[in-house]
Formats: C-alpha cells, structure tokens, sequence
C-alpha cells in the first residue's frame, strides 16, 4: 500500500512539472524559419540585426542562407515562413503567384565589380555594362554564380545589357561556379578574376588577395532587398503572425535604425528606406 501510494505521488508529481514546463517548452518553439540570401548572412548584417529582433519581441529567427531563387522555391513548398531577399521581380512574381503576402521594402546597397587591381582586361570606370562588353571581347577571366541568386540574376541583367546573350554563346573566360558569394569570392582572389559582388558581402570579405573594386557608381548596380511573409492560405501551417511580427520590426524606425547602424571600418552597408 505504502508503495502505491509513493508510486501515486510520484506520478502527481511528475505530471506537475510537466505542467510547469510546457509554456517553458511552447517558449522555447516561438521561432520563424526565415528562407535568406547568402548576402545578407556573409555580410555579417543577421548577427547585428536578428539578436535586436529577438530582444525586443522573444522570437528566435533561424535563417536558411540561399540563393534568392532557391529561397523563393523553399517559401513556395511551404519550408519557411518569411522570406528576406533582393530580387524584385522574381519577389513581385512570387506574389502574384499568390504565395506570399504584399511585399514591402526594407532597404538598399549595391552591387560592385571586382577585379584584379591591375585590372588587366582595362574596364575601370562606372559603367558596367561597358566593363562586360570589354571583357566579353577580350576573353578577360570572370566567375559567375550561376545559382540563381539575386546577384546571379542582377550580373544576367548586366550581361543582357552588355549586348552579350549568354544563352546564345558565353565569352571564353566565363565560368560558373554554382556556389554562394562567399565561395564566388574566394575563387576570385585565388585565380585573380573578375566578379560581381554586393558591395556588403564584399566589405566584409577578409581574403581578398590582389582584388579591389574596378567598376562602382553606376545607377544599374542599385540592389534592393525586399520581406515577404509566406501566404498562410497556401500553406496553412507557416506561422503567420511571427513572421508578421518579424516583417513589421525590419521597417520600424527600429528595426531600419539597427540596419542603418551597420558598419564595417566606419562604412555603412546597408541603408533602409522602408519608408520610400
């Protein structure tokens, strides 16, 4: 009897803390799984950014840094529940789609062409476009991502305006690595390449060898990110009003005051204009 009853309170017990630690656990689950770009993690902007957005609201952020176009295929099976990212036509197309709510601007940097700083293929200058056209007919070496990224599908637009057709025939000293701009970066400095890099990812780039930048100022290098919460009725299951949450903080004057207080050697990287 005396073990029955011992073995009664034990399980009253038990079923008590289980009761006291089930809104620590429900706490411990009040994330979003946020489908990125490589930029925005290699530029180091999410380790400044997301602990103030955890602080101010308790919602952990777990990031899956990818290609935008990757990004946007995760978001349309339903994998992520926002989306952070800087291609604004594939954006407003996944919308139009009906797989994501408004979209809404969070801010802005730029893309940079980097080369050897004896730029041997001679395209210096502020127009990119004519920086392509000369290495497209002088064989110059240039690595592209071709992951179908945000910067992969901004340097594809430079190309088009270049006059240069890709699909039709690409110049000698293209080549793809399909990899991050972390790694696109990297196989730059070691073979002394031409690249398109955002200017964020560049500044925070610590192996840079011979490389500098060789072509910045031109208004077609604008690059803009956008935020997106994934559209709960198609996929009734993303937590809508975390990543909700998450999309109002990132274009409040707070959130847009922490984004525009990055910076690498006294030099801004990123800067919010949600309000524009």
């Amino acid at each position: 009897m005396a073990a029955r009853r011992r073995f009664n309170f034990l399980a009253r017990a038990a079923a008590l803390v289980g009761t006291l630690l089930a809104p620590i656990a429900h706490a411990q689950e009040k994330f979003i799984v946020l489908a990125s770009t490589t930029s925005t993690e290699q530029s180091g902007l999410f380790k400044h950014l997301l602990p103030q957005f955890t602080k101010a609201t308790g919602i952990e952020v777990r990031v899956v840094a990818v290609g935008t176009g990757q990004a946007l295929d995760m978001a349309r099976r339903g994998d992520a529940d926002a989306l952070f990212v800087h291609d604004q036509p594939a954006e407003e197309k996944f919308v139009a789609e009906g797989f994501g709510l408004p979209r809404r601007p969070v801010m802005y940097n730029d893309f940079v062409l980097i080369g050897p700083k004896a730029d041997p293929a001679g395209v210096r200058g502020n127009d990119v476009a004519a920086a392509l056209k000369r290495l497209g007919a002088t064989g110059g070496a240039f690595v592209s991502r071709g992951d179908k990224s945000g910067t992969h599908a901004a340097e594809l637009r430079q190309w088009k305006l270049a006059g240069i057709d890709l699909a039709a025939a690409k110049p000698a000293g293209y080549k793809e690595c399909g990899c991050g701009m972390g790694q696109a970066l990297n196989i730059a400095a070691s073979t002394n390449t031409y690249v398109l890099s955002d200017r964020g990812t560049w500044l925070n780039f610590k192996n840079r060898g011979d490389l500098g930048i060789v072509v910045e100022g031109d208004r077609q290098l604008f690059n803009q990110y956008g935020v997106i919460v994934v559209n709960p009725a198609k996929h009734p299951h993303v937590k809508k009003d975390l990543a909700q949450a998450f999309s109002d903080w990132v274009v409040s004057r707070d959130g847009q005051a922490v984004i525009a207080s990055y910076k690498i050697g006294g030099e801004q990287l990123f800067f919010p204009n949600a309000s524009q």
